[in-house]
């Protein structure tokens, strides 16, 4: 459950592939009424490309520097990172939100949603979109279900190794939990307001 305390206002929203974190990120930004940066268009160029890590890190920079009373960054992009985003870091998120649904709920969201955005030829960002093509391919780099089942485990991990090493993450265990937090974030707004 959320940590008690005062309402974060700079939140990094992380999960496996398929969680919904960057439904999550415009919900909460919109709820706080603070931008939302999806860091998979800041890290992925046209063409699928990877963008210049230095570039990509001065874009997040930015974009942190620029809204220093509140910002909601969806993503994982870790390494890349190099702790810019992380709790406790100058500019840094308030806090982490992991969004951690059972490995069945991510998959079924990442198939029907990668069957989606392949049909209907729908732009991620840059004029990038996900490829019928990809979906038999065997190498998770190249395939995002496969990503996301290869992933779980990994982000799982380091998730709860952050957790114990002191970091505030409000855990997300499943929709009830994720419903009840967007909740609690829009009553809050309201109190604050009256």
């Amino acid at each position: 459950m959320p940590p008690a305390g005062p309402a974060p206002r700079r939140l990094r929203i992380v999960g496996t592939s398929g969680s919904g974190k960057t439904s999550l990120g415009r919900q909460v930004a919109g709820i706080l009424g603070v931008p939302h940066l999806e860091l998979d268009a800041v890290f992925w160029d046209a063409g699928w490309t990877r963008r210049d890590p230095d570039d990509a890190r001065a874009i997040v920079r930015r974009f942190a520097e620029d809204n220093p009373d509140g910002w909601v960054a969806d993503g994982n992009w870790t390494s890349l990172l190099d702790g810019l985003l992380d709790p406790g870091t100058p500019g840094g998120a308030d806090a982490m939100v992991w969004v951690d649904h059972p490995r069945r709920v991510v998959m079924w969201r990442v198939i029907t949603r990668t069957v989606r955005r392949g049909i209907h030829r729908e732009e991620l960002w840059h004029g990038n979109r996900e490829r019928i093509s990809t979906w038999l391919r065997w190498n998770p780099e190249e395939n995002i279900i496969r990503w996301a089942w290869t992933s779980y485990a990994r982000v799982q991990q380091r998730m709860r190794d952050r957790i114990d090493a002191g970091d505030r993450i409000i855990h997300l265990r499943g929709q009830r939990e994720v419903d009840a937090w967007l909740a609690s974030l829009a009553e809050n707004r309201r109190t604050v307001e009256r």
